[in-house]
Parts: C-alpha cells; sequence; structure tokens
C-alpha cells in the first residue's frame, strides 16, 4: 500500500510543482486530510456497497470550492479504481513532501500531559535549530507515558518517556538477575 501512496502523492506534488502552487495544495491537502480523517465520513468512502457515482457526488458537495481539481480528480481515480484505503496515506505522503521541499518537517511529540504555548514554542525552536529546518508540533497527550517525551520527526525518534525507562531498567535487572 506504502507504494501505491507514494506514487499518488509524487504525481499531485509534481502537478503543484509544475503550477508553482505548493502553499495551495499544502493547504488543501491537510484540509481535504483533516475531513476524511471523520469516522463516518471514512466509512462511507470505503464502504463497498455505496457506488463510486455516489462518492463522487459526496466530493462534490463536501469539496467543491474547498480544493482544486487536480485534488477533485485524485479522489475520482481512487474512488473509480476501488482503491479509498490509499486517500489517507496518499495525502500524508503528499503533505510530507510538500514540507520536505519546503524545508519544513512535522514533529509528532507525545507527552503524559498538556503543554503550555510557551513550551511547545520552545521545543519547535530546539527542534528547528537541532534541524535547520522549520518545525511544525503535531501535540498527542498519552498518559500511560509517565512523563517525558515521544518525539518522531524527520525521520528519527527520541524516546526520551518515563516509560521506556522502566522497561529498560526491568530488562537490565531480569538479566542481571539470571547471569
Amino acid at each position: 500500500m506504502e507504494r501505491l501512496s507514494a506514487l499518488y502523492a509524487q504525481a499531485l506534488f509534481e502537478f503543484a510543482l509544475e503550477r508553482d502552487a505548493f502553499g495551495e495544495f499544502l493547504d488543501q491537502a491537510v484540509f481535504l486530510r483533516d475531513a476524511l480523517m471523520d469516522e463516518d465520513c471514512l466509512r462511507m468512502i470505503k464502504h463497498p456497497h455505496i457506488p463510486a457515482s455516489e462518492k463522487h457526488e459526496l466530493y462534490r458537495s463536501l469539496f467543491s470550492g474547498h480544493i482544486n481539481n487536480e485534488l477533485l480528480g485524485f479522489l475520482f481515480l481512487v474512488t473509480d479504481k476501488n482503491r479509498e484505503a490509499y486517500l489517507l496515506p496518499a495525502l500524508e505522503a503528499l503533505i510530507a513532501l510538500i514540507q520536505r521541499h519546503q524545508g519544513r518537517v512535522t514533529a509528532n511529540i507525545s507527552f503524559a500531559t498538556e503543554l503550555s504555548d510557551g513550551q511547545i514554542s520552545e521545543m519547535k525552536q530546539a527542534l528547528s535549530g537541532r534541524l535547520g529546518k522549520t518545525v511544525e508540533i503535531s501535540l498527542k497527550v498519552d498518559p500511560s507515558i509517565i512523563g517525558g517525551p515521544y518525539i518522531f520527526v524527520d525521520g528519527y525518534y527520541l524516546d526520551w518517556t518515563v516509560r521506556s525507562r522502566l522497561r529498560e531498567m526491568t530488562s537490565s535487572m531480569k538479566e542481571l538477575k539470571h547471569s
């Protein structure tokens, strides 16, 4: 699935490149991805017994005037080929391609609690300085990590969570016990 999603994303990226419209494509791809992440919408789009023509009509009613013809055509193409499962991965890949081209990345960060705007800003600055790119933050609250951050950015991850450190300590203690 990843390969075909990447091919769709690359084709859309090339449309944006030809038109020098990265800002438009990025904004619209984010809008479309967020809209399609709605469970009810996604369930209908992936439903095998709803005809493509009805899905096309849904796309027109929801997205006409909000996305360009290339993205709307992409929705039609994927639907006509019964590849609706590729929609979100392709949009995610397109967003990443455009951001990378613009020298931007998104850092997916998990913390046990909410962060203040100041903490998020400090994190953005630190990661931007370290990576030499503009960093956007996608924050997720996950109480199970107990404390410390889990950061995934630009293909790298840092796991400084209390949960992972406790696992490491437990593993080390088991090894010592068995030696």
